[in-house]
């Protein structure tokens, strides 16, 4: 049988994984801060984006975990994505090892590692970890999320996380943005909403701000990876937000869309805001 057309996973199994994958996704992170950035060697891939050592120890870490952790559900990861077969129309892991490579080689401290298990074609269980912040995100869709705080790779503290309503009529919204990305189109939505206040971001910590209810929305109206989008999709979503696209549609992962593109996106808070 094809690997990629699995069973799809439950909710009740996907439980199951929670812990083990949080462990995981810590140790990921732990690989990454061991670089030394100063002196990691940085290569390009074919469409130009940085690829560095940590994205590599990090993807490892992954790869052999998820061997270990559950065998025979089939992964795609954006370092080994040569080695991808879809369409993956049961479950899946969908895994960005190092999201925000090049705030990482900036120096700065938005970087994630985001790992998804994704069934039928829908993001289902996410964890975003922030490792340079000591933060980890996770969420089980209709279990809720979370906010773990690390010290080092010790989970120090377990808090319950909830996206925030919309502002009322006249009140500001605050949109997540990105530091190193930027389109016209992305600019063009938040200005329908006068006065919005924009906070710069790296990585998928953007959705974790949603998640966490610290700001109202997150658009992306140009072109990304899926790997990019699942883990804090399952994450905003988890928490009570709601992710579509411009038009208000969901958004399908794994499916077999050429070169893993995600045409766009938005993060919504507030499931409500999003009826179009």
């Amino acid at each position: 049988m094809n690997k990629a057309s699995s069973q799809p996973i439950g909710r009740e199994a996907a439980a199951r994984l929670i812990e083990p994958l949080t462990e995981l996704v810590i140790r990921a992170g732990a690989a990454i801060l061991a670089v030394n950035r100063i002196a990691m060697k940085i290569d390009g891939k074919k469409d130009g984006s940085p690829v560095t050592e940590a994205d590599l120890a990090a993807d490892k870490v992954i790869s052999e975990g998820l061997a270990r952790i559950a065998p025979n559900i089939p992964s795609l990861s954006e370092e080994r994505v040569d080695q991808a077969n879809p369409p993956y129309r049961g479950s899946f892991f969908l895994i960005d090892p190092l999201d925000g490579t090049k705030e990482f080689v900036a120096g700065r401290n938005e970087f994630t590692v985001n790992l998804a298990l994704v069934s039928r074609g829908k993001p289902l269980l996410g964890f975003v970890g922030a490792p340079a912040l000591g933060l980890v995100w996770r969420g089980l869709v209709g279990r809720g999320a979370e906010r773990l705080t690390l010290a080092g790779t010790t989970i120090k503290s377990i808090a319950p996380i909830r996206t925030r309503r919309c502002p009322p009529p006249g009140k500001p919204w605050t949109a997540a943005v990105s530091r190193s990305h930027g389109d016209i189109r992305t600019e063009g939505f938040i200005a329908k909403r006068p006065g919005a206040v924009r906070v710069e971001l790296g990585s998928a910590v953007k959705f974790a701000r949603v998640a966490e209810g610290q700001v109202d929305i997150y658009p992306r109206l140009g072109p990304t990876s899926e790997w990019d989008v699942a883990a804090g999709h399952a994450v905003v979503t988890a928490a009570g937000g709601k992710v579509t696209d411009s038009k208000g549609a969901e958004l399908h992962f794994g499916l077999g869309r050429k070169d893993f593109i995600m045409p766009e996106f938005i993060a919504w808070g507030d499931p409500s805001a999003a009826a179009f």
